[in-house]
């Protein structure tokens, strides 16, 4: 497998986390099974090499997109590949989706929406383009035209700013005084932030806190009780329930660096 990442350029940084690519050969008889992640953060896809079937219930699979939206989400799913792949991908930041297609990010939570469903013409457009572009750095160029021509001022610079109080803190931020530094009241403020991130206020402070534990931990380097407590798990048992939730193994199964079709990027 050869993973690759890309950082985006100043201009893009407040609505892209990063770009990367991911291409892989597949032996014959020998399907790849990749398991996503509960992710606060969108993530716009385009295939331009192979496909990937979503696996189901009772051991079924799905056909899913080409190119589309991966929404923010708070679930597990699985895809498997039977042939070589080459994937891009765009990491959005959690607010980005109202701001660069004008829906609410609660309508796509959870969903993996079809690019040219969202945005009809403009979207095949540049799907096509993405398919048939000579290489990443071309891809790249593709992209960052695309998100600069689709962005538009946000007129909630009060979520943008909550969002990043949340990430500055990892999740252990008080909702309430956000929403006081905001000047809005408590319930102005879970309808703005769920209208742009997909999920309430403490929801996504809780995927930011698990994520950020899982970041911030090193074998060796301390025990994962200390980890968790450090992080605000005060219960051993509330630990483990969000683990199993949002990544479907144990945090040890996890930390061993062999749970299977979990892809830890190099």
């Amino acid at each position: 497998m050869n993973y690759q990442q890309y950082k985006p350029p100043q201009i893009l940084s407040g609505i892209v986390q990063q770009y990367w690519s991911l291409d892989g050969n597949i032996p014959v008889g020998q399907p790849y099974i990749h398991r996503t992640l509960a992710n606060f953060c969108p993530e716009l896809i385009f295939h331009y090499g192979g496909t990937f079937r979503e696996l189901v219930a009772n051991d079924k699979n799905k056909q899913t997109f080409i190119t589309g939206v991966h929404g923010q989400t708070d679930r597990i799913r699985r895809f498997t590949a039977t042939k070589s792949y080459g994937i891009f991908g765009v990491i959005l930041q959690p607010y980005a989706i109202p701001l660069l297609f004008g829906v609410s990010s609660t309508a796509i939570k959870n969903e993996l929406i079809d690019l040219e469903s969202l945005l009809k013409q403009e979207g095949k457009d540049l799907a096509d383009k993405m398919m048939l572009a000579k290489g990443n750095t071309e891809r790249l160029q593709l992209i960052n035209h695309f998100l600069a021509y689709r962005l538009k001022q946000s007129e909630r610079q009060e979520i943008v700013y909550a969002t990043h109080q949340i990430y500055h803190l990892k999740g252990l931020a008080n909702i309430r005084d956000l929403a006081d530094e905001c000047s809005l009241s408590h319930r102005q403020f879970e309808r703005k932030f769920k209208e742009h991130i997909g999920f309430s206020a403490k929801s996504f402070a809780r995927l930011v806190r698990f994520k950020s534990l899982i970041n911030s931990y090193k074998k060796g380097d301390s025990t994962l009780t200390k980890v968790a407590y450090d992080f605000g798990y005060y219960d051993q048992a509330h630990f483990i329930q969000d683990f199993k939730q949002f990544t479907g193994y144990s945090p040890n199964a996890y930390f061993s660096g062999e749970a299977r079709e979990v892809f830890y990027a190099p």
